[in-house]
């Protein structure tokens, strides 16, 4: 049988089906890079492709349906055989199916966005973390009583929009390496002092 119809065939999904939908679903509710509200992967449920036809979908349910059932005391699994149901009762119903591939192309879209994102790499948040923490260190040097910066001035500085900047302050409020001053800016710590001043050491000369 062709590979674009059914994945069952092969050893295993790499990613637990059941998991990967727990974790859309989570990442929707959390207000996550999801798009589609509770959006739960039915293909990646019944492990089968998008392409799969009605034929695929009613062998593979019944085999996964024996499988996870409840009453199957090696392998029955609960969870597994009601994620099973409602994926195969939406994907058998061809009104139904039509209306959900919509979702689940707009979804896919999104997917491949942040594996593309990933597959580019971290490089550019480390130099915009090292820049905002030099900015930070040079303010604090000049100015001991005024040492912090505000957020829309640290936006224009670095050329990082505040949806982005928000990640880069975290990570380094949780490293403990910037915090809040009694005004609300962002100050460099001595903790930020430390490491901004060990990275200046490491670099090669000319830096």
């Amino acid at each position: 049988m062709a590979c674009t119809e059914n994945r069952h065939s092969l050893s295993g999904p790499l990613i637990d089906p059941v998991a990967a939908a727990i974790i859309d679903r989570t990442l929707v509710r959390s207000g996550g890079i999801m798009g589609t509200a509770g959006f739960i992967d039915f293909y990646e449920i019944m492990e089968i492709s998008p392409n799969a036809n009605s034929g695929t979908i009613e062998r593979i349910y019944r085999y996964l349906a024996q499988r996870h059932h409840p009453d199957n005391r090696e392998t029955g699994d609960r969870h597994r055989f009601d994620a099973l149901l409602e994926a195969y009762n939406t994907l058998k119903d061809p009104v139904k199916r039509a209306q959900y591939d919509l979702d689940h192309k707009s979804h896919s879209a999104v997917r491949w966005k942040l594996t593309e994102q990933a597959s580019q790499g971290t490089g550019r948040d480390i130099e915009i973390q090292t820049r905002l923490l030099s900015l930070l260190y040079v303010k604090r040097r000049q100015n001991g009583s005024e040492p912090g910066i505000g957020n829309i001035e640290l936006e224009r500085l670095l050329g990082c929009p505040a949806e982005h900047l928000q990640f880069h302050l975290w990570y380094l409020r949780e490293k403990g390496w910037i915090g809040r001053t009694e005004t609300g800016t962002i100050a460099i710590t001595a903790a930020g002092v430390d490491r901004t001043n060990s990275e200046l050491v490491r670099a090669p000369r000319g830096y």
